[in-house]
């Protein structure tokens, strides 16, 4: 029997699939949102107010000691790092508000490097602070540098005691407000090179911490801020050396993999009020949706939005399966931060085309979708900086595959304990991957799949033959559009693997790889035109150009599913 894409729905809401405990506070947090209602939640957002309220029922309720204390510092059986369900609680946050996600965000960051730390005091003290409904912050960024730690200006002052004095300013750093731990990175002042890194556990509340400004204007509160003589204990201390650099890209790593879900939540909350408006207005005496084009749009980001769930829930198999020997996930998770953000984006700008001036209005949530959406690609590093991550992979990915045991879907209660042990942050060269080919395989009789699958091995022919010269490997830009490439394949190979273990209606996955085939087509035209791309590149690129299966019953039945989202959902004011 074949499934049907479901947008999460708040009035039918009940993910049966995990545990009691999940279960029920996912069902309390949608209820929470729900009794306080669309006006209050537009009204926050407006007005910039501090989260203290939202804070106050995840303390109460122990949303975040549950979801964030590895079963390593549990003091309860629920508590336990399960990225299934923390996924499906970004989601949610999305889903109601990016602000309320981001507070839920940078606690993820700051506690990342306490779990991967030996320090049993700075564990012990963080499982607390969560029972207690802290947040915690990441600082990691300076002003002047960025995200660039191999520039940090945070100094450490060596102490008698063995502990040290710090002194500097961290920059854009999420909860420094409120946060009862921050980890924050810095560098002693008598040790040269990267054996002089430290990352260690402040207060916000001491009175050594200043804090500067919100450095946005936001219900976020992204801080600045400046230690000046703050006392560093060797309790405090949670990494030094190269262990700590290691920590820093390794929090990312776990961090940067929620920035899907909140994006799904966000074009989800945002397509429910698009397509109830549009299928309400009439427009020369008809309504808006009768019109060939309109029905375009919102199909299309009905199954560009349906990609991105499949593909971030299969990505979530892969993080919860890894292990030393099986390092897929750092592949997929920058694939999940740059490619499904950037699709949301364009969802919620298929949205926007249609309903016009009605994404403006302030009593919309689409308003609020329409800014937020784009922040999502621009965290935890830009489209840039994880496209060129992606690229490392590709060689091995498309052309190198191994055998390995197939993945599972990961619904289980369990701890993903890995995450907190990766180890060094290097040798991406060396990951291995499993055929990409068989997830395309088996759905070859689905004519736009097949018709992708020609440009994929076109892909592979391109890196075996005429991959890019020396100069080349200069021009980042030309690189970047034989990443964007690469990406879609990968994009594809996920979403069919999804597809496959949850039998997704065919209609559905045809018209998603349709989309995906005019992509490649105009990602092959932009390399076309790149400034370094040699002649026979050149005629690679047009050459690759497809033009999709065109199917109308096959549409038609897509846009009945989109159709009836129409009045299925509306926030009660």
């Amino acid at each position: 029997m074949t499934t049907t894409p479901s947008l999460f729905n708040p009035h039918t809401y009940d993910p049966t699939h995990f545990d009691p405990e999940t279960r029920r506070l996912l069902r309390a947090t949608v209820d929470w949102f729900e009794e306080r209602g669309k006006r209050r939640l537009i009204e926050d957002y407006r007005t910039r107010a501090w989260l203290g309220d939202f804070l106050a029922f995840a303390a109460k309720e122990r949303l975040f000691a549950t979801f964030l204390t590895p079963a390593s510092a549990a003091t309860d059986e629920d508590q336990r790092w399960d990225t299934a369900r923390i996924a499906a609680l970004n989601e949610i946050l999305g889903f109601y508000g990016l602000d309320y996600w981001y507070a839920w965000q940078v606690t993820i960051l700051g506690l990342g490097p306490v779990w991967q730390s030996d320090n049993a005091t700075a564990r012990t003290r963080a499982a607390d602070l969560l029972s207690e409904g802290e947040v915690f912050a990441f600082g990691l960024s300076e002003k002047a540098h960025g995200a660039d730690i191999y520039s940090t200006d945070m100094l450490l002052e060596p102490q008698a005691d063995g502990g040290f004095r710090a002194g500097g300013s961290k920059y854009y750093i999420g909860n420094g407000n409120a946060a009862g731990l921050v980890s924050v990175f810095g560098r002693r002042t008598d040790v040269d090179g990267p054996d002089g890194y430290v990352f260690f556990a402040a207060d916000s509340r001491h009175p050594a911490y200043h804090l500067v400004k919100n450095v946005v204007d936001s219900s976020k509160f992204v801080s600045e801020f400046r230690l000046e003589d703050y006392p560093v204990a060797p309790e405090d201390v949670l990494h030094t050396g190269r262990a700590a650099f290691d920590a820093a890209l390794n929090t990312v790593n776990v961090g940067k993999f929620n920035l899907c879900t909140a994006s799904i939540g966000i074009c989800e909350h945002a397509m429910y009020e698009a397509v109830t408006h549009a299928s309400n207005r009439i427009l020369y005496g008809r309504p808006v949706t009768a019109f060939p084009h309109v029905r375009r749009e919102l199909a299309e980001a009905y199954v560009r939005l349906v990609g991105m769930k499949l593909f971030s829930d299969r990505a979530v198999d892969y993080f919860r399966s890894a292990g030393p020997e099986d390092r897929r996930y750092l592949l997929f998770n920058p694939m999940t931060k740059m490619k499904v953000t950037t699709e949301g984006e364009k969802v919620i700008d298929l949205m926007w085309d249609v309903i016009a001036a009605k994404g403006f209005e302030k009593d919309n949530y689409f308003s609020q979708a329409a800014i937020e959406i784009r922040g999502l690609p621009k965290l935890e590093g830009t489209v840039h900086v994880n496209l060129a991550l992606i690229l490392k992979f590709m060689r091995n990915h498309l052309l190198d595959p191994i055998d390995v045991p197939a993945v599972p879907t990961r619904l289980d209660a369990a701890d993903d304990d890995f995450l907190f042990r990766q180890g060094p942050a290097r040798g991406l060269g060396s990951v291995r991957f499993h055929d990409w080919r068989a997830a395309y395989d088996a759905y070859a009789e689905v004519p736009n799949v097949a018709r992708f699958r020609e440009q994929a091995d076109a892909l592979c022919e391109f890196v075996t033959t005429m991959a890019p010269d020396e100069a080349q490997g200069r021009d980042l830009d030309f690189l970047l559009s034989v990443g964007q490439l690469f990406a879609l394949v990968v994009h594809g190979q996920l979403i069919l693997e999804q597809a496959r273990l949850t039998d997704l209606d065919e209609s559905v996955l045809d018209e998603l790889f349709s989309v995906l085939v005019r992509d490649f087509s105009g990602h092959c035209v932009e390399l076309h035109g790149k400034d370094s791309a040699t002649e026979r590149q050149q005629g690679w690129a047009l050459g690759t150009v497809r033009r999709p299966v065109v199917d109308e019953g096959r549409s038609a039945h897509v846009w009945q599913l989109v159709e009836a989202l129409s009045g299925s959902y509306e926030m009660s004011l």
